[in-house]
């Protein structure tokens, strides 16, 4: 790029569509036709973008597979003076996927950096679904596999009796069981499940936790999803209706399994030993921690 008079390169952020392909700034569409490189998550998907603006810049791909090595030979470039764009499938790279990775080493290495922001799934999301957009929390994807089962745990136990509005993203094969354990865990709560941003076929459906579960497992899910939640009313608290986790929850925080199954009855309004009798009968199923 012409602008640079730096020795080292400089790093530009840009935000690419989240669907349609007029979403993009003038500033981004500069930006890729200037940089000596292209560093996206998909180069297939980014060419796509590319070819429809008749951009020929160089692509090289960076992704979560391979982003140890290749920041270093990003890094090594930038050193050398190339200017690079960081690009992602769509919408803004660092918010899940290893952009963040390859900025934090910049930042560490002395490397110029700059933003060129754009859409982002999670906020359209949340504005379009007119839930409480004020105070929100952004948790992307909630981990998943075999491997983060405890994490996944510890994350949903977060959200339990989060008064702020609360932003997820799923896959269409995880929709209807993630939407499953967040009902058994925080409640029946209200939420707007948002489907294909910006594109032909986006859509917006609210209701109970419970109501669009059933909505999706008579019709089973396509495309990609962002999830509004909403959280707990500041006077108010939400209970799981699993006793187990409800239980749990208190013994991960500190308490003592007794103590904890006294406060779960407490907040429950039932009896002590319902409550003992409901845990250790599930418990004794061996369904946590296996």
């Amino acid at each position: 790029m012409s602008e640079n008079t730096c020795q080292t390169g400089k790093l530009y952020i840009c935000a690419t569509p989240i669907g349609n392909l007029e979403d993009i700034s003038l500033r981004v569409l500069r930006i890729l036709q200037e940089v000596d490189l292209i560093a996206a998550e998909d180069t297939r998907h980014s060419l796509k973008l590319l070819n429809h603006y008749d951009i020929k810049t160089s692509l090289t791909s960076y992704h979560e597979h391979n982003a140890a090595n290749k920041g270093k030979k990003l890094l090594e470039k930038l050193l050398s003076g190339t200017n690079i764009a960081l690009v992602s499938d769509a919408g803004m790279p660092g918010i899940s996927d290893p952009g963040t990775d390859l900025i934090q080493l910049c930042k560490t290495n002395g490397i110029a950096i700059t933003i060129c922001p754009g859409a982002t799934a999670g906020i359209a999301a949340l504005i379009l679904s007119g839930m409480d957009s004020r105070r929100y929390v952004f948790e992307g994807f909630l981990p998943h596999g075999k491997s983060q089962k405890k994490n996944r745990k510890t994350v949903i136990d977060s959200l339990v009796n989060e008064h702020r509005t609360i932003v997820l993203y799923e896959a269409p094969h995880r929709l209807v069981s993630t939407m499953q354990e967040l009902k058994d865990h925080l409640g029946d709560r209200q939420v707007s499940v948002v489907r294909e941003l910006t594109k032909k076929y986006e859509e917006v459906q609210q209701g109970n936790l419970s109501e669009l579960i059933e909505s999706y497992a008579e019709n089973p899910a396509r495309g990609e999803f962002v999830l509004i939640i909403e959280g707990v009313l500041q006077n108010e608290k939400s209970w799981p209706d699993d006793i187990v986790f409800h239980v749990e929850h208190y013994i991960q925080s500190g308490k003592q399994q007794m103590d904890a199954i006294k406060q779960t009855a407490k907040d429950r309004g039932v009896p002590k030993s319902e409550i003992y009798s409901q845990y250790i009968k599930q418990n004794s199923g061996g369904s946590d921690g296996k």
